[in-house]
């Protein structure tokens, strides 16, 4: 078997990527540019939001603030998908002649 290549994670901001002494932010703190990330940085940053929820004694607080941090990131990634299933566009080889379709699930 073939060792795996993996690629190294995507860089998340700095502001995005706060220790958790800086996790108590107010609600829209804690979200400013989200809206910036591409769908990589976005992802990991979920990742790293729920790794530090999963491994830290949080105080409260700060557990509500990453979880509010957490759901704007899977909410854009999920937005980011959308529109881009929303481009997808269907081609039937079987006829070329056709123009393609939008994809409709």
């Amino acid at each position: 078997m073939a060792p795996s290549k993996r690629r190294p994670p995507a860089q998340v901001p700095e502001a995005l990527a706060t220790p958790e002494e800086d996790i108590a932010l107010g609600p829209d703190e804690a979200l400013d540019g989200v809206q910036d990330l591409n769908f990589r940085e976005a992802q990991t940053a979920l990742e790293l939001c729920l790794a530090q929820l999963q491994a830290s004694d949080l105080e409260v607080e700060a557990m509500a603030t990453l979880h509010r941090r957490a759901q704007a990131y899977a909410n854009h990634c999920l937005q980011l998908l959308e529109k881009v299933e929303q481009e997808v566009q269907i081609w039937d080889p079987e006829r070329p002649e056709q123009p393609a379709q939008p994809y409709q699930p």
